[in-house]
């Protein structure tokens, strides 16, 4: 059979039959579905079995939130059916296998992830699930993630908010530290980055995204929940047991139910713990939503509309989230200041003349009264823009008529506009335009405008989405404006209410008005009350828009309130609102009720909207419903004295309760005036609360909890709170009670009124508040500023300003002033105000000014000052400005109150806008006794011999014998010149002697001032009858005095009785010298001084081993003689040095030396003072002024000279024993340390090498050291051998040292008339011909085979030219060296004075009158030393004796020692020596002594080289891994790593102990040691850098925090961590087992030197991993660092390219230099032999400035790898090199984006660095 052919016309009807039947299953799809591409409700899936998981009730989320669930419609939703005994658990519960999968993941960036998800085949709840989901996340910032969910196939509404579109982001945290998906099902798991803590985890119930219902639930880390609104919440914090909120705008009352208020919030922040970390949640989402949380505890949000837009914000204490939430939406305005006065309204007073009447009798009662309302009563009809011609007639000259008083009027607009004619049928022009503008909300056609009803009959509704209805509005606000003169604006209505339900013709009939859910709203009908949800707006349908009608006519209003009111700032108050509105407008909590309850509730709501972003909030005042009782009203008067918004408003028909109404004489008048007046007191501290709002986004009102979050009783205080730190309110909030039970946190607190400390703190009370009182409290640490008060802020702002200051625990306290017109538009962002910064510090008050933008016209001036917590009545009050210097309080205008510890300051005339210091003396009486009895045993006889008072102190320390207090000298003749003074002193002869008969006191001085430079002054004391010994140290004081006095910093008063000195800092008024003070002594061989000190931060004074790096000011005193004292506990060591630095409260600095070097100690104590006594010479000071710590090192080295430039080689690692067998033994250390490859330039020998100890001979067991020093340095090694001063004398064969010493003269001697013999001592050389045992003691070694040993004296000529020929000697003779090392120069002899111990001459020198607590003091002076007597010859002839110049031995010995290695050597080398003395530093480095393997020695060795830094020897360093005893492997480690970043890096250990060096231990501690020096190594031409800029400007190398980061007082006392130059942080482990080490990360950009990684931490302490091989440093942005390739020598890293890191700071800015030379050629910079480049990056571009070059050519450098950090997450295309000659080249370049690190290659180019160089990266997409 054949095939059947169909005709055409079959074929044609077949295809349209097709078509039909695809068209028809569509058309069935649609009608089902509702939508395309969606599943519908109840549609088959085939067989589906919930997989239901066992957990917690609690965990349970409700998979049927509607009514009626039952156990078939449960499972036929696919989900778990469990009843229980509770109804409030959900019975039916979602299963696991509901939800969606992630079907494929993206992550293009480190901060982005993105995945497409598909939804799990299950049944719907509701219908309309969407199968595809799109979900894209994003680190916003370091503190911010967002993560949104869409519809990707179909464009959902998304909530167009105007703030947070503006923000763009700047995230530095990779999102996989903080985010984490599960695939299947889809879950989100958030953590906080820093410790991982799971913060938001959704997968505990799946997500459902349906077109018309959203859900996702989080399990969250803590049940301490704050936020979710606008409700009534009873509490602040959440009742967790499973209460569910609705959230969508609605006109309701707030009386206490669950229901959906004003606004719309779907932001909470929560608590995690007492550390303080909170996060906060927030859901973009405007459509009506609800809330339920629940004990697990757990969040689900239900939404029926919208998208899933969510922000989670992170913060370190409750605060900072507000912060990060402020920053997102948009941060509040600062109300304009008259807004903060108290106001008064009512609806319906039924006339203008009513009002009025209001108005006058609150007025005659003296109320503080700023602002007037009118609510709709005003109007004509209800009708917006219109007012009642007859019965509110003279409305238009009412504001007039409260202007005239200082007052404000204030109306109120609705946004329903009626559609009815106005009186007389005359048109509506409101009405007409609008219509005419198309200005209305419509029907769902959008044409029709949608009626309803609201007061003033039918009405038709603004759409503020449109832009037109924007312009209808501003437009007939500004008529209205013309017609109607106001202040400011209330909006009201606009949530938006409609008393028809949707509208006059009802709503119809769909899945808008009735969608398959609605949430658990106010009448659960989505129309009541309002608008259709199908209504048509510009944004949207009014279903999506709904709860951003409030917000979109805030928006609207405030372009009219711009338009009418200009740069006029005005007010706004809304009752609807949304994240944002806080930006524009303040807000009240709507129509609550005069009962006892709406006022508790205020409190929490209040605070709410403080974390909401609307800090101008408060409720009306004795409620706006009901009649108010006295009672009632009376305590709402008081606590709302206290809301930020303070409006006393009541409704129609209630019998008036402005506070006059009570009657004049009523208590209610009376405390309602008492604290509205101590409110206008505070007005300024409000302000400035606002201020910090605006700029900060700190909360105003703030919960308890914020501020205490650590005491977990603080976690549900919320009938109490908080203006902003500082001001604990307690109100009375139930009737009948004069008591209340009040939480006091764990602070000092004072009663506000009283001023009376409160005992009680961390805990609960019973506060007695009587009828007329409220509970105030201040918090100690608080400086608020004030002003007197007056009826309105119009004339309290013309009166004089002042201060309350009340102290903390430690005397201290802070606070803030903002202050600018009060009324203008934008004056922050446009510099037109005020600002101060108050402090409070050791009794001394600075009002800094930051900002003076703004001349306020009333001439304001702080009068008063109350300082509460004062312990003691002041000695004296002094103020001092910058301008006007420093003038003491008369006692008129100083009251103190012993009582109650406060101090008042009156009638002070200090101008706004101007610094003062305002310091009162009252430390503790017993601390301002000054010891009269220094020595031990003192008792009242041997007291008061001395003339001094004996009188007993508790407390510890404190002397018991002090001097009374015109104790000292006076002055009988001054001479003042513009250059200094010239002034003459008589000691005080009422009293007796010193006390110490054989030292006379010298009874006539003279002291000489000077004013060398405008920061640099001298003051010299001296006998002016007898020459006294003075230092022989040459300083660099300028030739011509500074004689204009405008350009000093410092002023110099002198006191008469007793004679003082004060040196005063001009720019703050700071006393940074004052020695008014009673002890004064000047004898001959004891001089005491004592001085009060500008702060308690002191650091220097040495050489001694410190603690600490700033000093303890509890009675510490510090013996300074120089001695071979291995370091220890209040040993006095090797060097003296008498200088100090002292920090200043301000913030700045200075520096002062006594320039004596006679055997001394210093004592501080806590007065703060500081006591000097020397056994010699004269009183020569020199204070620097600096500002900063790093200026007064800098101009400090000007005076005593800029330190040495070391040898680049000796800036590599180094090698050193005491102890080496032979020179082979350093053969196998040197082959051992070349093999495991680790970088080492420098061996040692130490006096082992010697024959016998002997200078300059070699022992025969080191005959072979010639050649391999030879042989080391041919490989780029460098050698440094071991001098020591003492030379042998008992030589039977010829001693060149000794022989040619003893004929050139040059050896110590006792004075002429006494002995012409040499004074001997014993050292270290042996008798020749003897075997040591060295099994007998020390002192019988010491006896038995100890030579004679002369010491040189090294102050003559004769002696420097005889050191040198011994050196070149040795040099050409024996061995090559690089350096010398100099030893044993204190001078250190190992018998007492000399050989048999008999000190020839005055036995007074070895054992004075009076002896510093130096150790083995009751040996004498001689002990392990020359005796005192021995006599030494200045270079001009002049004889001195040892006691005066003791000192300066090493001093003497170090300038000869350099000389002579650069006559000898040719080269630069460097010289280390043990001994030192201010200006060593210009020829030597110096090591911190012979140390201990301890861990504590550790961090002391930072100490020391912090405190070499201030005395200008940058070259220091510890031994490493400890000179005596054994060290441990760990402890040597550890060492190893900190010692890689000591500028003398040098591993040195005794005789007898193991091996130490890094290959003596194992590969392991090999490879550690090897890594850490190749960083060291990689950083030398950083470190060089260093050096070269503390040679010639004097900067500091090692770097203590505090010089780079002085502001942050943090850094004052962290010693522990150290700088290299300002930009390389190093934070070494310096404790046992420690695998994690504690930090602080300074205010600024910092990248980890290892992953060049942003931190994106700073101001706060870090705990940073630290595993044994690993010592963390960072480098600051802002800075770059050269660096090359490390090689095994510097010989070899020398030859390579220079690399740069360029670490960008937050402006994308970096600057840098580098220095280069020979590396070891003789002043190279005097001789221009270098290369000195500047180095600056900008942007996208990095440039070289060459300021020097005069490089030979074999030290030339071409430019190598170029690191660039922090250059953003968008990708490089392309970098660019320009030359010299302009040609530009492209280099190759690796960009990686997880580290925004940029590292470009230009070696290939072999552009030399001595040229100038531009290179440039191009950034794309």
């Amino acid at each position: 059979m054949g095939k059947k052919r169909f005709s055409g016309l079959e074929v044609s009807l077949m295809v349209m039959f097709g078509l039909m039947t695809v068209v028809a299953i569509a058309f069935i799809v649609v009608f089902v579905t509702g939508e395309p591409g969606v599943i519908a409700k109840n549609e088959t899936i085939g067989a589906f079995v919930p997989q239901c998981p066992n957990i917690p009730q609690s965990e349970r989320v409700d998979c049927f939130p509607d009514a009626g669930a039952s156990k078939l419609q449960c499972e036929q939703r696919g989900c778990c059916w469990g009843p229980l005994d509770e109804r409030n658990i959900p019975w039916c519960y979602f299963s696991t296998n509901h939800g969606y999968t992630v079907e494929s993941e993206e992550r293009s960036n480190l901060y982005e992830m993105k995945a497409q998800l598909k939804r799990m085949p299950s049944p719907s709840l509701f219908g309309a699930d969407i199968q595809d989901l799109s979900f894209h996340a994003e680190m916003q910032s370091n503190n911010r993630l967002r993560f949104k969910i869409f519809d990707p196939h179909s464009q959902r509404f998304e909530v167009p908010h105007e703030h947070v579109s503006s923000l763009s982001s700047d995230p530095s945290s990779p999102i996989s530290d903080t985010l984490e998906i599960t695939q299947k099902p889809f879950g989100l798991i958030v953590r906080r980055k820093e410790n991982k803590k799971v913060v938001f985890d959704t997968t505990m119930a799946p997500l459902v995204f349906a077109d018309q219902y959203l859900q996702l639930s989080a399990k969250l880390p803590s049940s301490n929940i704050y936020g979710l609104g606008e409700h009534v919440h009873q509490h602040y914090r959440h009742d967790m047991n499973w209460k569910t909120w609705p959230i969508f705008t609605r006109d309701a009352f707030p009386n206490g139910g669950t229901h959906n208020l004003y606004g719309h919030y779907p932001f909470f922040l929560c608590l995690e713990d007492e550390s303080g970390k909170s996060f906060g949640v927030f859901l973009m989402n405007s459509n009506a939503m609800e809330v339920t949380l629940q004990p697990a505890p757990a969040v689900t949000y239900r939404t029926i509309g919208g998208i899933l837009d969510f922000y989670i914000l992170f913060g370190d204490t409750p605060e900072q989230v507000v912060q990060e939430f402020l920053e997102l939406i948009g941060k509040p305005v600062i109300p304009s200041y008259w807004s903060l006065g108290f106001q008064l309204s009512r609806w319906d007073y039924g006339s203008l003349s009513e009002v009025k009447k209001t108005v006058e009798r609150n007025r005659a009662v003296g109320i503080p009264y700023d602002i007037q309302y009118t609510d709709i009563d005003y109007m004509e009809d209800k009708k917006d823009f219109t007012y009642d011609k007859v019965k509110f007639r003279e409305l238009p000259q009412f504001a007039d008529y409260l202007h005239e008083k200082g007052q404000k009027y204030i109306l109120i607009l609705d946004p329903a506009i009626a559609t009815s004619k106005l009186v007389g049928n005359n048109s509506y022009g409101s009405y007409d335009r609008g219509t005419e503008k198309n200005a209305w909300v419509t029907e769902s056609d959008g044409k029709t405008p949608l009626i309803g009803e609201v007061w003033p009959g039918e009405t038709v509704f603004p759409d503020y989405t449109s832009q037109s209805c924007i312009d209808w509005w501003v437009d007939e606000y500004e008529r209205f404006s013309r017609e109607v003169k106001h202040d400011a604006l209330w909006i009201d209505m606009n949530e938006v209410a409609n008393f028809k339900k949707g509208s006059n013709k009802g709503c119809a009939d769909n899945n808008l008005n009735y969608p398959p859910y609605t949430p658990k709203i106010l009448d659960e009908v989505m129309y009541s009350k309002t608008l259709c949800m199908d209504a048509k707006q510009a944004w949207g349908n009014h279903y999506d828009v709904h709860s951003l009608y409030g917000y979109s006519m805030v928006l609207a209003t405030e372009k009219a309130l711009q338009r009418v009111y200009g740069e006029n700032r005005t007010l706004m108050l809304t009752r609807s609102s949304f994240p944002g509105v806080g930006k524009y407008s303040g807000h009240w909590l709507g129509d609550n009720a005069a009962n006892w309850n709406d006022i508790k509730w205020a409190i929490p709501g209040m605070l709410e909207f403080g974390i909401f972003g609307i800090p101008y909030i408060g409720a009306d005042i004795c409620g706006f419903f009901d009649n108010t009782t006295e009672e009632l009203c009376r305590r709402w008067m008081q606590v709302g004295a206290f809301y930020p918004f303070s409006r006393n408003h009541n409704a129609q028909g209630y019998k008036p309760q402005d506070p006059a109404a009570f009657g004049p004489d009523s208590m209610l008048v009376e405390t309602s005036k008492r604290y509205l007046m101590i409110r206008y007191t505070l007005l300024p501290y409000l302000y400035t609360l606002f201020y910090k709002a605006h700029t900060t986004g700190e909360t105003v009102v703030r919960p308890v909890m914020h501020e205490f979050y650590s005491d977990s009783a603080s976690w549900t205080v919320d009938r109490q709170f908080l203006w902003g730190k500082h001001l604990l309110i307690t109100p009375v909030l139930d009737p009948g009670v004069d008591s209340v039970e009040a939480y006091i946190p764990d602070a000092v607190w004072y009663d506000y009124e009283t001023m009376e400390l409160l005992a009680d703190r961390r805990k609960v009370v019973q506060m007695y508040l009587p009828a007329d009182k409220l509970g105030l409290h201040i918090r100690g640490g608080a400086v608020l500023p004030t002003q007197r008060p007056d009826v309105t802020t119009t004339y309290s702002r013309r009166n004089p300003m002042g201060l309350i200051v009340a102290l903390d625990d430690n005397n201290q306290a802070a606070g803030e002033l903002f202050w600018d017109d009060g009324d203008s538009r934008e004056t922050v962002e446009n510099g037109k105000y005020i600002h101060y910064t108050f402090s409070v510090l050791n009794g001394q008050l600075t009002m800094q000014v930051t900002h003076a933008g703004y001349k306020d016209p009333n001439n304001l001036k702080f009068e008063n000052i109350t300082i509460i917590g004062v312990p003691y009545a002041p000695i004296s009050v002094s103020v001092t400005n910058g301008t006007l210097g420093n003038s003491t309080l008369p006692g008129a205008n100083i009251q103190y109150d012993g009582n109650k510890k406060v101090l008042f300051l009156h009638s002070l005339s200090l101008t706004l806008g101007e610094t003062y210091l305002v310091k009162w003396e009252t430390a503790q009486e017993d601390y301002q006794r000054f010891d009269c009895y220094p020595e031990e045993n003192a008792n009242e006889t041997k007291c008061k011999d001395r003339g001094c008072i004996w009188e007993k102190s508790n407390i510890p320390h404190v002397p018991w014998c002090f001097y009374p207090k015109d104790y000292g000298y006076t002055v009988t003749t001054t001479e003042e010149t513009n250059s200094g003074m010239i002034v003459n002193i008589t000691r005080n002869m009422k009293y007796k002697s010193s006390g110490r008969p054989d030292s006379p006191d010298i009874n006539t001085l003279c002291v000489m001032i000077h004013y060398h430079t405008s920061d640099m002054l001298q003051f010299k004391i001296w006998d002016p009858t007898t020459e006294r010994y003075e230092v022989p140290v040459p300083l660099n004081v300028p030739d011509a005095p500074e004689t204009d006095e405008n350009k000093r910093l410092y002023k110099v008063l002198i006191t008469k009785n007793p004679f003082g000195i004060q040196v005063i800092r001009k720019s703050t008024g700071t006393k940074i010298w004052d020695s008014s003070v009673p002890g004064f002594t000047f004898s001959d061989m004891f001089i005491q001084v004592s001085t009060r000190l500008s702060s308690e931060f002191v650091y220097g004074f040495g050489e001694t081993e410190h603690r600490n790096y700033k000093h303890d000011l509890n009675y510490h005193t510090w013996g300074m003689f120089s001695k071979d004292q291995p370091p220890g506990d209040k040993m006095n060591c090797y060097g003296v040095h008498p200088f100090y630095m002292g920090l200043e409260n301000t913030a700045d600095a200075h520096g002062v030396l006594l320039l004596n070097s006679n055997a001394m100690d210093v004592t501080f104590q806590p007065t703060p003072a500081l006591t000097y006594r020397t056994l010699g010479g004269i009183l020569d000071f020199y204070m620097v002024l600096g500002p900063t710590p790093e200026m007064v090192v800098q101009e400090y080295t000007a005076l005593i000279g800029r330190p040495v430039l070391p040898a680049y080689w000796s800036l590599g690692f180094q090698l050193c024993r005491y102890g080496y067998a032979s020179d082979n033994e350093i053969k196998e250390l040197y082959n051992d340390m070349r093999a495991a490859g680790i970088p080492y330039d420098v061996q040692y020998a130490d006096i082992d090498y010697m024959d016998r100890q002997l200078d300059f001979v070699l022992d025969p067991k080191f005959k072979n050291l010639s050649s391999l020093v030879n042989d080391m340095r041919r490989d780029g090694m460098r050698f440094i051998f071991i001098l020591d001063p003492a030379i042998s004398a008992n030589e039977t064969n010829y001693y060149p040292a000794f022989v040619r010493g003893k004929e050139a003269d040059v050896f110590i001697k006792w004075p002429k008339a006494l002995s012409e013999d040499i004074v001997w001592g014993k050292v270290w050389p042996d008798y020749p011909n003897i075997t040591v045992n060295e099994s007998l003691d020390w002192d019988t070694q010491v006896k038995l085979y100890r030579s004679f040993t002369a010491f040189p004296d090294f102050f003559r000529n004769t002696t420097a030219a005889w050191w040198h020929r011994e050196i070149q000697d040795f040099y050409e003779n024996t061995t090559k060296f690089d350096g010398i090392w100099i030893d044993m120069n204190e001078p250190a002899s190992f018998v007492h004075g000399t050989v048999g111990g008999q000190c020839l001459g005055n036995p007074l020198l070895e054992n004075p009158p009076y002896m510093p607590p130096l150790e083995s003091k009751h040996l004498g002076l001689n002990h392990k030393t020359l005796c005192m007597n021995s006599e030494q010859i200045l270079s001009n002839g002049k004889t001195v004796r040892h006691y005066d110049v003791h000192n300066l031995y090493g001093w003497s010995h170090t300038k000869p020692t350099y000389d002579a290695l650069l006559k000898v050597t040719g080269k630069r080398g460097v010289v280390v020596t043990r001994s030192t003395y201010p200006s060593s530093g210009k020829w030597a480095g110096h090591w911190l002594g012979d140390n201990f393997s301890r861990w504590d020695q550790l961090f002391k060795s930072i100490i020391g080289m912090m405190e070499f830094s201030l005395f200008g020897i940058s070259y220091t360093g510890a031994d490493i891994c400890g000179f005596f005893n054994t060290a441990e492997y760990e402890m040597c480690l550890r060492w190893m790593q900190l010692g890689a970043f000591y500028p003398y890096s040098r591993n040195h250990n005794g005789k007898g102990s193991p091996r130490q060096d890094p290959v003596s231990w194992n590969a392991t501690f090999s490879n550690a040691s090897r890594d850490v020096l190749n960083i060291r190594y990689t950083l030398l031409p950083y470190l060089y850098t260093l050096m070269f800029k503390a040679h010639t400007k004097g900067s500091t190398v090692i770097r203590p925090l505090l010089h780079e980061f002085v502001n942050d007082k943090i850094t004052w006392d962290i010693d522990k961590q150290f700088l290299w130059g300002p930009a390389l942080l190093i934070t070494p482990v310096l404790e046992q087992g420690a695998r994690n080490v504690e930090g602080y990360i300074p205010d600024a950009r910092w990248y980890n030197f290892y992953t060049a990684k942003d931190i994106g931490v700073r101001s706060r302490m870090l705990n940073m991993p630290a595993p044994l091989d690993h010592i963390n440093l960072h480098v600051r942005g802002g800075y770059i660092l050269p660096w090359q390739k490390p090689g095994n020598t510097t010989a070899y890293s020398r030859k390579n390219p220079l690399g740069l890191i360029v670490a960008l700071s937050d402006s994308r800015t970096a600057q840098g230099s580098f220095f280069w030379d020979d590396g070891e050629g003789i002043d190279t910079i005097g001789n221009k032999e270098y290369l000195e480049i500047l180095l600056e990056a900008n942007s996208n571009n990095l440039t070289s400035q060459v300021r020097q070059t005069g490089l030979a050519s074999a030290d030339r450098l071409i430019l190598g790898e170029v690191k660039v950090w922090g250059t953003g997450n968008v990708g490089i295309t392309q970098v660019m090199l320009l030359d010299a000659n302009g040609a530009g080249y492209p280099l190759t370049f690796n960009y990686k984006p997880e580290n925004q690190e940029l590292i470009i290659d230009a070696t290939p180019r072999s552009v030399f660095v001595d040229q100038p160089f531009t290179i440039t990266w191009t950034t794309g997409f």
